[in-house]
């Protein structure tokens, strides 16, 4: 058994592992970082996702802080027209090897065991790995600290363990599967049935309409409905800064007005800054997923939609739910497309707490939903401060909430966090040239050019001031609901 040493193990080659090594590296030079991942490549899920995937907002806040996307061209048709386009799952893990390839591993400073996985640590502190072909075992002396950077779990369809029952003669896939339709003409099904409430299941149905599947020929499971960030609103840059300005105003005033976190949402709609698919049903879940007016209107072209809770068993022609005496029809021959697994599992709150753990830090959002942004400052924060104490009070956990109820707890903990940022001369400074931050860099470039448009910002610091008090109020009592769901977790 071989031995090695590093300061930093991270565990983990996804997306924020990355992003913590990339900002580790600039800001703490003479620290040597080694990761260890299951995976064959760098990017974490991305291997794992299905082929049509995409970011579902712009990729110029996405990835690490040293190197920008390839291209941040605005679309010029479709459902995004206008808004910058979305980098495609095929270009974010190209982006992950170029971040390894190009970046990481020529520093000489960083080591990367693939197709590995982290075995624990004895009492000393030195890790084992091994790796998963070989069997091998390598045994790694951390010298500082060792990073998980696996506590969101991401799950997707090709990796995730079903919850339900299938017949033998029932016909079912996953995502992936669905461009290899072409192969097999003679079984391209009539009739296709969506499983599934999330962002992945809307991709699904977007693929299918593009496809040119007509709208009666899928029905939709759909457990809940969700709220939906409008895209116009999170568009990054100088062109795009007055609309972001007015979004946050917007939610700024709904925390003002409004007495619950359900009332917040109704408060937003109105504006059109959240959307949801279908107008006569009230949505029950915000999993912060980001969507364009273009593609609610092609959702909303599929009326065959199922509202009985989550399946329990699927079989040719029907699809039965827990205790329901009687199943629901569905076409028999039909495609079964599962979009259940869960992207983040947000009740799950079992290594929830502080970061920075003496010699363990546990990356997890300090500005929900943007978690490289997340991981990128919580590795500046480990270089330039001296304490865990200090750092966690400057790099709080802000949780992960999955419900209109609970969101005004991520909310207040984002204003929380950001007041305490800018307060910080070393932070502010560094957020004004974070690649990653979603207004610092531009306001800067703006600030400094003398730009007009920087009159948007006014009133915002008021604005902020006048809501904070019932963001708190409704923030708390959001607070208190979240942890009562999440206890039974725990």
């Amino acid at each position: 058994m071989t031995t090695q040493a590093t300061d930093y193990l991270i565990i983990g080659a996804g997306a924020v592992g990355l992003a913590f090594a990339d900002s580790l590296l600039d800001e703490d030079p003479d620290c040597h970082i080694t990761f260890v991942d299951k995976h064959a490549k760098p990017g974490g899920h991305w291997n794992d996702a299905y082929s049509f995937v995409a970011l579902h907002q712009p990729s110029a806040f996405y990835g690490v802080n040293s190197l920008a996307f390839t291209s941040e061209a605005i679309d010029t048709h479709g459902a995004n027209a206008g808004l910058c386009a979305l980098a495609s799952g095929t270009e974010v893990l190209a982006y992950f090897e170029k971040v390894m390839n190009l970046r990481l591993l020529p520093s000489g400073r960083v080591a990367y065991h693939r197709l590995s996985e982290f075995k624990g640590r004895d009492e000393s502190g030195t890790a084992t790995i091994r790796g998963v072909l070989s069997g091998e075992e390598k045994r790694i002396t951390v010298r500082r600290k060792l990073v998980d950077a696996t506590f969101y779990q991401t799950s997707v369809p090709s990796t995730h363990t079903r919850a339900f029952a299938v017949d033998e003669d029932a016909r079912i896939c996953i995502p992936g599967d669905l461009p290899d339709l072409w192969k097999r003409p003679e079984n391209i099904p009539e009739a296709f049935v969506i499983l599934g409430g999330g962002k992945t299941a809307m991709d699904v149905a977007v693929w299918l309409t593009e496809a040119g599947v007509a709208p009666d020929r899928i029905h939709w499971v759909r457990p809940r409905d969700s709220w939906l960030n409008n895209r116009k609103y999170l568009q990054p840059g100088e062109d795009f800064l007055a609309a972001t300005v007015e979004s946050q105003m917007a939610h700024l005033e709904a925390f003002r007005v409004s007495q619950s976190g359900e009332e917040v949402f109704e408060n937003l709609e109105k504006g059109g800054y959240m959307l949801r698919i279908d107008p006569e049903v009230t949505p029950e879940m915000y999993h912060y997923a980001v969507i364009s007016e273009g593609e609610i209107a092609m959702l909303r072209r599929i009326t065959q939609v199922i509202r009985k809770g989550r399946v329990t068993r699927v079989a040719n022609g029907a699809l039965h739910f827990g205790e329901t005496v009687h199943p629901v029809p569905v076409p028999a021959g039909a495609l079964h497309i599962d979009c259940t697994a869960r992207a983040v599992p947000f009740s799950s709150a079992d290594n929830a707490g502080p970061q920075f753990r003496g010699d363990t830090i546990v990356l997890q959002p300090v500005m929900v939903p943007l978690v490289t942004f997340s991981a990128a400052l919580t590795a500046y924060i480990e270089a330039h401060f001296p304490d865990d104490a200090t750092k966690n009070q400057l790099a709080r956990a802000a949780e992960l909430t999955d419900t209109p109820a609970t969101f005004p707890y991520a909310f207040m903990m984002n204003l929380m966090n950001r007041g305490t940022w800018m307060q910080t001369p070393e932070i502010a400074a560094w957020l004004a040239k974070s690649r990653l931050d979603p207004t610092g860099p531009t306001v800067a470039r703006m600030s400094a050019a003398g730009d007009p448009r920087l009159a948007a910002l006014s009133g915002f610091r008021q604005a902020v001031m006048a809501a904070m008090p019932d963001v708190i109020r409704l923030g708390m009592a959001a607070k208190a609901i979240h942890e009562t769901a999440a206890s039974p977790a725990k």
